[in-house]
C-alpha cells in the first residue's frame, strides 16, 4: 500500500445508548467487514485506526520501537550490533502504512462529512471536531519522524472515485503541515469554547468514542494541550518564534476558554475494560519482553539517575535482575556486545518492570497526560522570567507522573513482581533535594532546563517513545554516549527516518521533490539547537 492506495473502509459499529467505554468495548467489529457507514460510525473508524500505535501493542514494540526509538533515546539497554542505526524498513513501514490507513479512514469521514446537510453537521460538530484533533496528533508524530509527507492530498482515491492518475499525493513540507495543523487547532479549540451538544448526540457520541468517552470537555483539553506540545516543539525555529510565544500566552493565561490537562483523572488514554475485545495492550508482553530478544532490558543512564536521585518510580518502572542482589544496573551502551551479552545472561541487568510494563494487559494508550503539560508549562515560565511559576510546574509534573506509574501499576491483572511500597510524600520531598532533581541547586536557565529535560525523558520513558525521541532531539538533552558502529555508513543513531521503499516505488514522481532531504542525517527543521 501506498499514501493513494490504502484500503477505503466504510465502518464501524452499531450505536449504542449506554455511555461507559467498558459497555461498548466488545463491539468493536472488524472496519472493513461492514458495507454503510456514517458520520458517527466513520468516527470511530478513524480511532480504530489509529489505536494500534497509541495502545502498547506487539508489532509496534517489538518490530518497531525495539530496535529503532527505544534504543536510540536509550529508554532501554540494547545489546551493540553491527547496523544497529539503520532503522528497519518492516518497522519504519508498519508506522508509514498505519498512518496511511487513519487517513483513508479520516478522508472518508470527510467524504461523508461533506454529503451531509448543514443542519445534520450542526448537530454532529463535536465528531468533526474530534476528529480532526485526533488526525492532527497522529499527522504531527508523522512529520516528526520524517519531515515531509504526502498529506494534503493523500488519502482521497475514494473521494476521487477510484481514479489513481488524480490521486498520487505530492508531499507537503512538515513547516507547512505545522503550520495548518496549528491553524485548524486554534479554530476548534475557539469554537469549542461554546460547543454545544444536544443530549440525544451526546448520549451517540459517548457511545462512538472510546478515547474520552464523549466527554466533550476532555476532548477541548486534548486540542489544547496538543497545541501546546507542538507550539513548544517548533517554539525555536524563526517561523514560529513569536507565535508559539504569543498562543502559549493565550492558552496558559485563558485556562477557562484554553483548558489543558491539568490532572492525571483529565488525562488522554484510551482505556482498556475488556480483554475479550481488540482494545487491549496483550501485546505488550510479546512486544518488549520476549524470551532473549532483549527489549526491556534497563538502560545504565536511565538507571544511575534514578538511583542517584533516589526516585521513587525506580520501583514501579523497574525490577532488578534476577541474579543481582536486589541492586538496580543498567546495560552500558559503551561495553562490545559480548561483553553486554554476558551481564545480560548472568542475570545482572534489571529490567523494566513486568507487573507494571510489559505483563500489564490493561496498560492504557497515552495520548497526552497531565505530567508532560507541566514539563511544558514549566519550560514556558522558565524561558519567560517566570522562575517560582516554573518551579511549581516543574515539581508538579514529577508529582503527577509518580502518580501516574503506580496507578498503572494498580490496573494490572499480573502478579510477576510484589506491589510496590507506595511513594510517600516525604520521599518525594527528599527525591526533589537531590542534587540531581533540585531546581534551587541549578545555577542558571540552561541548567534548569536540563532538569525538565531529564525528568520528560524519564516520564516519557518507553510509554510515550515518539514525543520522547522528539523532545530528546530538539533539547539535545540527556547527553548520551554510544557506541560507535564503525561497520556500516551510519555510526551512530540517525536524527530522522527516511521515506520507505514502497512509497518511493509506487509515487516515485513526487518523492523526487523532497529527495535531496530525505537523509538520516538530515535534521528535522525545528531541531536547530
Amino acid at each position: 500500500m501506498k499514501s493513494i492506495n490504502i484500503s477505503i473502509l466504510s465502518l464501524c459499529l452499531l450505536l449504542f445508548a449506554a455511555c461507559q467505554k467498558e459497555d461498548f468495548a466488545d463491539a468493536y467489529a472488524d472496519p472493513s467487514k461492514i458495507d454503510e457507514t456514517s458520520i458517527e460510525r466513520q468516527f470511530t473508524g478513524v480511532l480504530v485506526a489509529g489505536q494500534d500505535y497509541i495502545v502498547p501493542t506487539y508489532r509496534n514494540y517489538f518490530v518497531t520501537l525495539r530496535i529503532t526509538l527505544n534504543p536510540w533515546t536509550q529508554s532501554i539497554g540494547w545489546i551493540n550490533t553491527p547496523n544497529q542505526y539503520i532503522p528497519g524498513s518492516s518497522g519504519v513501514e508498519d508506522v508509514w502504512f498505519n498512518y496511511y490507513d487513519v487517513l483513508a479512514q479520516f478522508r472518508e469521514f470527510q467524504k461523508v462529512w461533506n454529503a451531509t446537510d448543514a443542519d445534520r453537521q450542526q448537530k454532529l460538530r463535536i465528531f468533526d471536531l474530534a476528529a480532526r484533533a485526533f488526525m492532527y496528533g497522529e499527522t504531527a508524530r508523522m512529520v516528526d519522524l520524517f519531515e515531509n509527507i504526502p498529506f494534503s492530498q493523500a488519502g482521497l482515491l475514494s473521494t476521487n472515485s477510484g481514479d489513481y492518475t488524480n490521486s498520487y499525493a505530492a508531499f507537503d513540507s512538515g513547516i507547512e503541515i505545522y503550520k495548518f495543523i496549528l491553524d485548524d487547532l486554534k479554530s476548534i479549540a475557539d469554537e469549542m469554547i461554546t460547543l454545544e451538544v444536544e443530549p440525544a448526540f451526546q448520549t451517540t457520541f459517548a457511545a462512538q468514542d472510546f478515547v474520552n468517552n464523549g466527554s466533550v470537555e476532555l476532548w477541548n483539553r486534548y486540542v489544547n494541550s496538543l497545541r501546546l506540545r507542538l507550539l513548544t516543539r517548533v517554539s525555536d525555529h524563526p517561523d514560529f518564534t513569536s507565535r508559539a510565544a504569543s498562543e502559549i500566552a493565550e492558552i496558559l493565561n485563558n485556562p477557562t476558554s484554553y483548558p489543558v490537562v491539568e490532572s492525571n483523572d483529565q488525562n488522554i488514554m484510551i482505556d482498556i475494560y475488556d480483554l475479550d475485545t481488540p482494545i487491549n495492550a496483550k501485546g505488550f508482553q510479546n512486544g518488549i519482553d520476549s524470551d532473549g530478544w532483549d527489549g526491556d532490558d534497563a538502560g545504565k543512564k536511565m538507571i544511575d539517575f534514578l538511583v542517584t536521585s533516589e526516585d521513587p518510580r525506580l520501583r514501579v518502572l523497574f525490577e532488578p535482575g534476577t541474579d543481582a542482589d536486589g541492586v538496580y544496573v543498567g546495560l552500558d551502551p559503551m561495553l562490545t556486545g559480548s561483553e553486554q551479552q554476558e551481564l545480560v545472561n548472568g542475570g545482572e541487568i534489571a529490567r523494566y518492570n513486568r507487573t507494571t510494563m510489559s505483563r500489564n494487559q490493561f496498560f492504557p494508550g497515552v495520548m497526552i497526560n497531565a505530567a508532560e503539560v507541566s514539563f511544558l508549562k514549566a519550560e514556558y515560565y522558565l524561558e519567560n522570567g517566570d522562575d517560582a511559576a516554573a518551579k511549581a510546574a516543574y515539581e508538579t509534573g514529577i508529582r503527577q507522573s509518580i502518580e501516574f506509574y503506580f496507578y498503572v501499576n494498580s490496573l494490572s491483572n499480573d502478579s510477576s513482581v510484589p506491589t510496590p511500597e507506595p511513594a510517600t510524600d516525604e520521599e518525594i520531598m527528599d527525591m526533589l533535594a537531590t542534587e540531581a532533581v533540585s531546581w534551587d541547586a541549578a545555577d542558571s536557565e540552561s541548567e534548569k532546563l536540563a532538569l525538565i529535560a531529564y525528568q520528560k525523558w524519564v516520564h516519557f520513558n518507553i510509554i510515550q517513545p515518539y514525543q520522547n525521541w522528539a523532545e530528546m532531539r530538539r533539547l539535545d538533552t540527556p547527553s548520551l554516549e554510544f557506541w560507535q558502529d564503525n561497520s556500516s555508513n551510519q555510526t551512530l543513531p540517525p536524527v530522522r527516518w527516511t521515506i520507505p521503499g514502497n512509497e518511493i516505488t509506487f509515487n516515485g514522481e513526487n518523492y523526487r521533490a523532497v529527495q535531496s532531504e530525505d537523509e538520516l542525517e538530515n535534521k528535522l527543521f525545528w531541531d536547530v539547537q
